[in-house]
């Protein structure tokens, strides 16, 4: 009897440790609306597969007073970056990519550069040398691109900053790259190949490619927060040519089975995996990047924790995978401008659940 006691009187004491944490986390997500001006956002962590901890703050809609949820749809950002790296390297598992290859293999009339050519390896690294947007008015475009390849035309002809696999320089233009090369290699649509490949593997159902001007049903509104702390709504802009870098929609309880999906190799090998979480950004640059895949971990061992941050009209987000200790932390906004709030609540966050 006095073991029984003993052991309820510890796992109380764990319980009562555990609740005090989800308390914690549960006030920094709540602070992002109390304190910094973001109209809604969902957080989620979970163990092993376990989601553990959910909290949501805030308005999907301010001006109905609809909730922000667990299920509220809202734009994922930059983070569909990993989703298009995993998508690359699974058609390289089945050696229909080659990463030092060319591009031209893949796009045949994709201009030639004087020296080195782009390759798949530059562009999931972002060391190929392609700019990113021209200006505001091209990252705010409204313009309607049919397809991926005809998005190309926008910068396909632009002069590179550098030499390929000589510097880095993110670029959410070289990810619409990939995404032609993923077209061109399966033969499909790249909003068909993740359907297919890594949403539905992954189990999200409601995850997908966004269609200007298309609402969907329990979708956030888009707001906006400029540089004087002031939020208001955003004008929505056209993600066609970005989507495998940044047009894709998505919700917190989706983006949990992604995060797990990843570490249980669900979508590629672990050895792939592995290659994905090694420093390909270039030693000499103070940035830590893999194949799709920011390296948070300090050095030597930088792939311990990855990750990816998204910011775009409408959204901030940030996503952490702990490989080694199955673990997954999302959070989601509906207000660009806040990605200074967003990334260092969701590290703060992970700090509280590892603080025994």
């Amino acid at each position: 009897m006095k073991k029984l006691i003993i052991l309820i009187a510890l796992f109380l004491a764990f319980d009562g440790m555990a609740q005090s944490q989800k308390e914690k986390a549960t006030a920094l997500i709540q602070k992002l609306i109390t304190e910094n001006n973001i109209i809604g956002a969902a957080a989620g962590y979970s163990v092993d597969g376990e989601t553990v901890w959910q909290s949501t703050a805030g308005f999907a809609d301010k001006k109905t007073n609809q909730k922000f949820e667990t299920t509220t749809i809202t734009r994922l950002a930059s983070i569909a970056k990993p989703m298009t790296a995993i998508a690359v390297m699974q058609l390289v598992e089945q050696g229909l990519i080659d990463l030092d290859t060319p591009i031209q293999t893949y796009i045949p009339d994709y201009p030639k550069q004087e020296k080195t050519q782009i390759t798949t390896r530059h562009l999931l690294s972002h060391t190929s040398g392609i700019d990113g947007y021209k200006d505001g008015r091209e990252a705010q475009t409204t313009t309607q691109y049919a397809s991926l390849y005809d998005a190309l035309v926008i910068f396909k002809d632009r002069e590179l900053l550098f030499e390929p696999g000589t510097r880095y320089n993110y670029t959410t233009y070289g990810y619409t790259v990939l995404g032609v090369i993923v077209e061109k290699v399966s033969g499909i649509s790249f909003e068909e190949y993740m359907h297919k490949n890594i949403w539905g593997k992954a189990g999200m159902t409601n995850t997908g490619v966004e269609k200007y001007g298309q609402k969907k049903k329990g979708q956030s509104s888009f707001y906006h927060q400029n540089s004087r702390g002031k939020t208001k709504e955003g004008k929505e802009n056209n993600l066609s040519n970005r989507i495998p870098g940044g047009g894709v929609y998505t919700t917190l309880e989706d983006m949990l089975k992604f995060g797990n999906a990843v570490i249980n190799n669900t979508l590629v090998m672990e050895s792939t995996m592995d290659l994905m979480r090694q420093h390909h950004s270039l030693e000499k640059e103070a940035n830590g990047y893999g194949f799709g895949w920011f390296l948070y971990n300090p050095k030597p061992n930088e792939g311990a924790i990855i990750g990816h941050s998204g910011e775009q009209t409408g959204s901030a987000t940030q996503l952490l995978i702990v490989p080694h200790l199955k673990i997954v932390l999302v959070v989601l906004t509906n207000t660009s401008g806040t990605y200074k709030y967003v990334t260092p609540a969701t590290f703060n966050t992970f700090a509280v659940f590892q603080d025994k």
